[in-house]
């Protein structure tokens, strides 16, 4: 019951905000180097014709339509409804569902990923989920798939100011390096690389940490 009231305010505060983060990120990996790089050498793992999932991909669609334009197969899935109607509308290349990544597990009828990006889509949800959402993703990538995870470094676990600038209050959750190696390590997968980088002008003045690495 609590993961599903839970479930059901990010869905109202994200479809209250889709709109506004569209505006402000449409365009944001046309100034982001480091993040376009990460994302390359993620599908240049995959392979061409990889099938992959763009975790939480929000309004933009952005990811998922860099991730097709490198070659691979990818459905991008968010639990908002107006993120996805947004997302379709933006990028009408590419594919997007409204579903929880905290229950990405394939139906029967469907094969394995062969990765998974989650791009800064664990903030949303409070830090005592990331064992199983790790595990959910764990159960939908096959063996030797690939997974790359963005977080912003920090310690925050909890309801915050949205710092989209809206009046919402929302759940806000960042990590360390070791909690997040940790984490993945502890669910099947093994860590490739971690690299932080720091924040680009532009950004909120957090540092961001990119995980990498192979399903066990």
């Amino acid at each position: 019951m609590v993961r599903a009231r839970f479930a059901l305010d990010v869905v109202r505060t994200w479809d209250a905000r889709a709109d506004h983060y569209l505006e402000l990120f449409r365009h944001e990996l046309d100034g982001k180097p480091f993040d376009r790089a990460a994302l390359s050498d993620f599908a240049r793992r995959v392979g061409a014709g990889g099938r992959v999932c763009d975790a939480g991909c929000g309004p933009c669609g952005h990811v998922s339509a860099l991730l097709a334009d490198l070659g691979l197969d990818v459905l991008g899935i968010d639990l908002s409804p107006r993120c996805i109607e947004l997302a379709k509308r933006e990028q009408p290349g590419c594919r997007f569902e409204v579903m929880d990544q905290r229950a990405i597990t394939p139906a029967p009828s469907r094969q394995l990923l062969d990765g998974l990006v989650s791009y800064y889509s664990l903030h949303d949800q409070p830090k005592r989920e990331l064992a199983d959402t790790l595990a959910s993703w764990a159960a939908a990538i096959r063996p030797a798939g690939q997974l790359l995870v963005v977080v912003k470094e920090g310690t925050s676990d909890g309801v915050i100011d949205d710092p989209l600038g809206s009046e919402l209050q929302v759940y806000w959750a960042e990590f360390t390096a070791p909690e997040l190696r940790h984490a993945a390590e502890a669910t099947a997968f093994h860590v490739d690389e971690l690299i932080i980088r720091e924040a680009y002008d532009d950004e909120i003045p957090t540092r961001r940490i990119y995980l990498l690495a192979t399903r066990l």
